[in-house]
């Protein structure tokens, strides 16, 4: 059966449809370039509600497994592959890629031009796009306010003893919360919506963590979220760090086609090192809107210039617009959480760890 990519510009592309390509799914389309990782991607909250375009043209020959995982269900709304592998080969693996996208009914093509549709989304921009059994489809109302979608309701504690850490909600992936357990710290996650109960936790310190949509939806908590950044040491990652951002004054702004895959170059100003990261993200820091912040950039991505990660020039607060949690490959970016919780423990005394 087929099936068609319909862009919001005006472009169409044609391909095979799944067999739950039942009905017309509509969400933002982005493109990402890991040969790995497919699994997290799909189950990543950062992806909530968009469909995204594989750009390698195999995807699933290693299948899907128990453990990598980032959420509890599949976030994205439709995935674009050129091939999908119907029989995967690890020793890990439970089941094939279409058979785990099948199960929770996310329709899906193949047999696409996976890399003039990244061509196409990279001269036009990042747009709606909508997976459709016809080629004139009717586009919706874009949704907004994606975090609150993601995030949780409730308390969770993780781990009994050690340093105790909020993981602050706005769709936190489950390799962040297994980074800080690794390194022997008990881990309350803390809904962004419940953030004035952060007080009555008695935290350590404070990790802000992932999320889909704008940065900007969370305007209504900035005010408390400063309090708490001035009192307690924090760590924001991705949605995080543009968060930070927002509640010192800072601007975000959203780029024309986004971050996404496994091998983006980012250099330390403070090392002068370059090391590989892992990204996700739609929006960036304007670099100069934090004249007059008491934020200064740590980090730059090495293609484009764009500001990677933060430094307050007093407090212990610290930020990465990459994954310093995510490793489909490389662990460049992982001393990241021993470096912010050896400071912790220190008080704020720098002490370098590489």
């Amino acid at each position: 059966m087929k099936g068609y990519l319909c862009l919001q510009d005006g472009t169409t592309f044609e391909g095979k449809a799944s067999q739950h390509f039942d009905r017309n799914v509509q969400g933002e389309v982005v493109f990402f370039t890991g040969m790995t990782g497919y699994q997290e991607v799909l189950t990543d909250p950062s992806y909530k509600g968009q469909i995204v375009v594989f750009t390698y043209p195999l995807i699933g020959n290693y299948g899907v497994n128990n453990e990598d995982g980032e959420s509890q269900e599949i976030q994205v709304s439709g995935v674009i592959m050129y091939q999908c592998a119907e029989i995967p080969s690890h020793f890990q693996a439970r089941k094939s890629l279409g058979a785990f996208l099948n199960e929770q009914n996310i329709p899906y093509m193949t047999e696409v031009d996976t890399r003039e549709v990244t061509k196409a989304i990279r001269a036009e921009g990042t747009q709606q796009a909508a997976l459709s059994l016809e080629t004139d489809y009717l586009f919706q109302p874009t949704k907004t306010h994606q975090i609150e979608q993601v995030s949780g309701e409730k308390i969770d504690t993780y781990g009994e003893e050690g340093m105790h850490v909020i993981l602050i909600d706005f769709g936190w992936k489950k390799s962040i919360l297994n980074a800080l357990l690794e390194r022997g710290v008990r881990v309350s996650v803390l809904p962004f919506s419940k953030i004035e109960m952060l007080d009555a936790l008695q935290p350590d310190a404070i990790v802000l963590s992932n999320g889909p949509g704008d940065p900007k939806d969370t305007v209504d908590v900035l005010p408390l979220l400063k309090k708490a950044l001035e009192k307690f040491p924090a760590f924001g990652i991705c949605m995080g760090h543009q968060v930070i951002a927002l509640a010192f004054g800072g601007d975000t702004t959203k780029l024309t086609f986004g971050h996404r895959g496994a091998n983006h170059p980012v250099k330390d100003v403070v090392s002068g090192k370059v090391f590989l990261s892992s990204q996700n993200h739609n929006y960036v820091v304007k670099e100069d809107s934090l004249n007059g912040t008491p934020l200064v950039p740590r980090f730059y991505n090495v293609n484009d210039g764009s500001i990677e990660g933060l430094m307050h020039d007093t407090k212990l607060i610290m930020s990465a617009q990459f994954h310093p949690e995510a490793h489909p490959g490389p662990k460049d970016a992982e001393w990241l959480f021993d470096h912010f919780l050896t400071l912790v423990k220190n008080k704020g005394v720098k002490t370098h760890v590489s």
